[in-house]
């Protein structure tokens, strides 16, 4: 601060100073998370909507904050003024990618995502993203040195408010507001903007620092106490990846979902890193007992109340992303360490997301490391005693410790024992009760001493539900994992042999009926006889004669094969290799041995598959590629509608399935149909029982260009209604499409 000013003036320039510092800071960050969803989006229509290309794009995202990250520390080895003039020529540089979108590079359509994504990203937008992600442990250094010391760490609260904000930002506001295209601009402005705001921070920092203005004057942290750094910053990353698919794997697939977890991750830090630590202090206390009693709560599911496990998933990662980023503040280092600390936090976020994204789809065949992060969060949370009585018998030397130790571990392993061996009191409630109460009286017990607490958590998490996972992966071929989801075969007896079903998560992928072979050719759920789909299939031989060349996109266990004629030729679209293995090469279901025995199947994502294959080559296509509820938005759009028109004959038939519990997809169609050309009409197929070829509730759209084979549906079910488009609804593009308004209960 200049000598010049006043004892009135400093204070007034010293808020000032911080102010502009704060809007850097929250600008940088702001764009930071806006960039991630619309690149995301951008890449739709090129490379799919697989989680593969999701997990991809995020190992990226954190790649390039790591880098980000360790270029920041880098600069902290010359002055604040050159560290400026570096900085700026680095945010010079990049604005040479604007404005913001992908290079004109395209995949084959045997392309791997897990490669191809990771380098068409960096070619589009990693010096943009590189330069950016500095922002938040530069920015924080540079303030330390122009305010004359004050602590920088409360800075980090107001990044990740930036980041909560621009993630909410883009599925609420920019998405449903604003083309791709000018979602780009926005964006490209408000880099331009930030380059401003850093030019302005940079005349604040000093002019004859040797190097920083806080010289780095205290004791390196050791090699253990940066291991710890990376502990604390792994574990709650790993939860938030790991909640997103445990709760749409195994609660509910509800669009969006994945917005929330992240979202309260972010707002952790902002809570862990305030200056009034109040409400972070409280909740790091009541973290331990938050995560005994609510880990072996969402372990038992509790699928009849989805929304309700749903909150408790949410809330149990919000504690310990909360609990583990305060013990983190609390192990700061002091302001000339600072970009070392956020290194370190930022490799312990990679690792997190390397490990819930990478590793666990391919080690386990369940989300274990759900669990697993649990029982890590419970032995790196800081812990009190509830009780000086409790102090006092654990921090004993004598044998009382390990007598009560004994009596612990013998307890839970009694209720353990009991509850296994009695399969038939799973979901009884006073059951339930019992062992929950059981649970929370040693827990009581036991917060404050490390290795009693995590008997107990572990006990909790196998007797409410880490058993029932365990043997279904003892089972040979129960239950496989891929990156698209977590797949479970169950075998149900009854009558004539029963049947087997194929579970996506918590939905259901596909019902055979076991027993004889005629059983097991009946198509069954959203595929029966009376079904949209069903019914255009019974009518392809009189539509198209007996070459009828029909395409499915989405295998499932094979389920519509078995309306394959002699002389028609079919070829399916699917994305996964695991359903592949189920439906066709490890018997557990036989539709397509003894419906189509060779069928032809192309592996990737079917829009980029499709745009591979040639004009008028087919006569019927069927679209049921949805992955439980999860809306791939690019199969939907105006392009991806003009190619299915491209791929089919002008008088060919494409069926969409519509079925879904939380979006309306009707408008979708229709718009598309409007806008296409095409003649479009809906089923609401409602069987008048569940239990005749357990046929399921579905919705179908059939759509034509030529009047004639939608009027020969109709003509044989009265109950295909004309779709009527929803006034003020455009059609999804591969430039705007938003699920806002169609979410149901809104």
């Amino acid at each position: 601060m200049s000598e010049a000013l006043s004892k009135e003036e400093r204070p007034l320039m010293a808020r000032w100073c911080r102010t502009m510092f704060v809007a850097t800071i929250l600008t940088g960050s702001f764009l930071l998370f806006l960039v991630q969803p619309m690149v995301a989006r951008m890449a739709l229509p090129r490379l799919g909507g697989a989680p593969a290309v999701w997990n991809s794009a995020m190992l990226v995202y954190q790649a390039l904050l790591l880098a980000g990250y360790a270029y920041a520390h880098w600069l902290g080895r010359v002055r604040p003024r050159a560290q400026a003039a570096i900085h700026l020529g680095v945010l010079v540089v990049a604005a040479l990618w604007l404005p913001i979108g992908l290079v004109a590079m395209a995949p084959s359509a045997e392309a791997q995502p897990a490669l191809w994504v990771p380098w068409l990203l960096g070619l589009s937008i990693g010096p943009l993203f590189f330069a950016v992600s500095a922002q938040a442990p530069l920015i924080q250094r540079w303030f330390s040195a122009a305010s004359g010391g004050d602590d920088p760490y409360a800075l980090y609260a107001a990044s990740n408010l930036g980041s909560f904000a621009g993630l909410i930002a883009y599925p609420l506001l920019v998405e449903p507001l604003m083309a791709v295209h000018g979602q780009s601009l926005l964006w490209s402005g408000g880099y331009l903007l930030l380059i401003v705001l850093v030019l302005a921070c940079a005349t604040r920092l000093p002019r004859t620092a040797a190097v920083d203005h806080v010289a780095a004057t205290s004791p390196p942290p050791g090699a253990r106490r940066i291991a710890h750094w990376i502990a604390l910053a792994l574990v709650p990353s790993g939860m938030m990846l790991a909640t997103s698919t445990y709760i749409s794997t195994d609660i509910v697939a509800m669009p969006l979902l994945w917005v929330i977890p992240l979202g309260l991750y972010l707002l952790s830090f902002s809570v862990a890193f305030a200056n009034d630590r109040w409400l972070a202090d409280l909740l790091m206390r009541i973290a331990p007992i938050t995560i005994l009693l609510f880990g072996g709560i969402i372990m038992g599911g509790m699928n009849e109340r989805p929304v309700f496990s749903a909150a408790i998933a949410l809330l149990l990662l919000f504690m310990i992303s909360v609990a583990l980023h305060t013990a983190l503040y609390r192990k700061r280092p002091a302001p000339d360490r600072l970009t070392g600390f956020y290194l370190a936090m930022s490799a312990g976020g990679a690792l997190g997301g390397v490990f819930a994204a990478l590793v666990a789809p391919v080690v386990f065949d369940w989300t274990y490391e759900y669990p697993l992060l649990i029982l890590a969060a419970g032995a790196l949370v800081p812990q009190m005693y509830l009780l000086g009585q409790f102090r006092n018998l654990w921090m004993t030397k004598g044998r009382t410790k390990w007598i009560a130790l004994t009596a612990i571990t013998v307890v839970m392993a009694i209720v353990a024992g009991l509850r296994i061996a009695d399969s038939s009191a799973v979901f009884d409630e006073s059951r339930q009760g019992l062992d929950f109460l059981v649970i929370a009286t040693l827990g009581f017990a036991v917060i404050g001493a490390r290795l009693p607490y995590m008997i107990v958590l572990a006990g909790s998490l196998v007797l409410f539900g880490g058993y029932r996972a365990l043997e279904l992966s003892i089972d040979p071929g129960a239950r496989v994992r891929s990156y698209f989801g977590v797949y479970t075969v169950r075998d149900e007896p009854g009558p004539n042999g029963g049947l087997r079903e194929l579970d996506h998560g918590t939905t259901v992928h596909g019902i055979q009926l076991r027993g004889s072979p005629e059983r097991e050719r009946t198509p069954t759920t959203y595929y029966a006889a009376g079904s949209g789909v069903g019914q255009a299939m019974q009518a392809a031989p009189a539509l198209y004669g007996p070459g009828a060349r029909i395409g499915v996109v989405g295998l499932g266990t094979g389920t519509l094969s078995c309306y394959a004629r002699p002389g028609q030729r079919w070829r399916f679209y699917e994305i996964d290799p695991a359903v592949v293995r189920i439906a066709r090469d490890t018997g557990q279901f036989t539709y397509l041995s003894r419906c189509l025995p060779n069928p032809e199947i192309r592996m990737g994502d079917a829009r980029v598959a499709l745009a591979h294959d040639a004009s008028n080559s087919l006569d019927l296509l069927a679209l049921d590629a949805f992955s439980s509820d999860s809306v791939p938005m690019h199969l939907m759009t105006r392009e991806a509608f003009a190619t299915y028109g491209r791929v089919l004959a002008r008088d060919g038939l494409l069926l969409v399935h519509i079925s879904n519990r939380f979006i309306d997809l009707e408008p979708v169609i229709a718009a598309a149909a409007r806008e296409g050309g095409w003649i479009a009409v809906g089923l609401k197929y409602r069987p008048s029982s569940l239990l005749v070829d357990r046929a399921s509730a579905s919705d179908w759209v059939a759509l034509s260009r030529d009047p004639r084979g939608i009027a020969a549906l109709r003509s044989k079910d009265l109950d295909w209604t004309a779709l009527t488009p929803r006034k003020g609804f455009a059609a999804w593009t591969d430039d705007y499409s938003t699920i806002l308004p169609l979410l149901k209960g809104f």
